[in-house]
């Protein structure tokens, strides 16, 4: 289909929102994984306006029912690359299939890891080296840092190797140059996702994380939806940790977020922008906050949040945009463990100018977004099948 039938399309990646285990999910330890399922089955959720687009059709869950008239094209997408992380599950969006998932450490990583990484930056050793959550572990070692000037280093359950430091103890550009041997170091077998800084503040007791995290990303391979909309001479707004998540490629514009009522904030002031393209927005607080903590009740707040603040985002809509509500993998807040889960993700497709109530089925792929996205504009991505035909009114 020949494209500009929008002439934007807004992409909200609910990050880690899956809607049930996929077929090979035991090949991950992820059998029986259900993110909304199982929330909706166990605290119950009040998402009317997520409900009236069509996520009850998608499958039908506890409180949450198909509506006989849904507003939006609904349907779920398969992850097709090796992995079930943030940056396979964006990358795929964007039209890249991973054969190698990126490497996670939830034993810490390996001594020669460590030993090069205090060798290069010339610490006097590191604390942790675990999975942690962020703000327990600089609460757990944060005095032991400021006595002995060692870093905090630490993973999660993503490919990341992130350092936290004082910024009284390590300065940020430092910290910084720190992060640049270590992504220099986590090449081939051990190239993680992305090394993030950590930089903090404050006494013991009382110690906050700065705005001035610093992600030092993998590029992407440059054949990918958000370099392709670029040069075509179209926008590509970010919005969160898109643009660290693609490593700035492609980006035109990145607004920062903190939290998921910022993320909605920056989508509405973008919407407001005369601009033509991609808006592309992750609302990181289901997976960071809820998914990782195991927490049902914060999980269920937040997409209630996002419900109520869905109207907002619609109605900033013109007449010629595009809603994608989507995710990027699972994290089912009432399974085993704190890791990520291999589920499908739901989909939903809404505008002004698209039909309502298709079933886009099952698709083989996340990367039939990205397709449909660049479909739209007279583009042609490697992977993915586009579903435009189906949508367009």
């Amino acid at each position: 289909m020949n494209g500009n039938l929008f002439n934007r399309v807004v992409l909200i990646v609910l990050d880690s929102v899956g809607i049930g285990a996929m077929p090979d999910a035991d090949r991950w330890g992820d059998e029986g994984a259900d993110t909304l399922g199982h929330i909706a089955e166990l605290r119950g959720l009040h998402v009317p306006n997520l409900q009236r687009l069509g996520l009850g059709n998608i499958r039908p869950l506890r409180s949450l029912g198909p509506v006989n008239s849904p507003e939006a094209c609904y349907g779920r997408c398969a992850l097709l690359s090796n992995g079930k992380d943030t940056t396979t599950g964006h990358w795929e969006i964007a039209g890249i299939i991973l054969e190698r998932a990126f490497p996670t450490y939830p034993q810490g990583f390996p001594p020669e890891i460590i030993a090069r990484f205090i060798e290069e930056t010339g610490v006097p050793g590191v604390l942790g080296n675990v999975p942690a959550s962020g703000t327990e572990i600089i609460r757990e070692l944060g005095e032991e840092h400021m006595r002995t000037g060692k870093p905090i280093v630490y993973t999660s359950a993503d490919s990341v190797f992130q350092i936290a430091a004082h910024e009284e103890v390590i300065p940020v550009d430092r910290l910084y140059t720190m992060c640049e041997k270590a992504r220099a170091i986590l090449r081939g077998e051990h190239e993680v996702g992305r090394v993030i800084a950590r930089p903090f503040i404050g006494a013991p007791g009382n110690f906050r994380r700065t705005e001035r995290r610093r992600d030092f990303a993998v590029p992407p391979p440059r054949e990918n939806l958000l370099v392709a909309l670029a040069e075509a001479g179209l926008d590509v707004v970010s919005v969160g940790k898109i643009a660290s998540i693609y490593d700035y490629a492609g980006i035109t514009q990145a607004l920062p977020s903190k939290d998921n009522a910022q993320g909605i904030d920056q989508t509405i002031a973008a919407l407001c922008e005369p601009t033509r393209g991609l808006i592309f927005t992750n609302l990181v607080d289901f997976d960071m906050l809820y998914g990782h903590r195991r927490d049902v009740e914060g999980y269920a707040r937040a997409l209630e949040y996002f419900d109520a603040r869905l109207p907002e985002i619609e109605a900033a809509l013109k007449d010629d945009d595009l809603l994608i509500l989507a995710a990027d993998h699972g994290n089912d807040p009432a399974f085993r463990g704190t890791d990520h889960t291999r589920e499908y993700t739901p989909l939903l497709v809404t505008g002004r100018r698209a039909r309502r109530g298709v079933d886009l089925g099952t698709r083989r792929s996340l990367a039939d977004i990205g397709q449909t996205i660049a479909d739209n504009f007279g583009l042609k991505l490697k992977a993915g099948e586009s579903f435009l035909a189906d949508i367009a009114e």
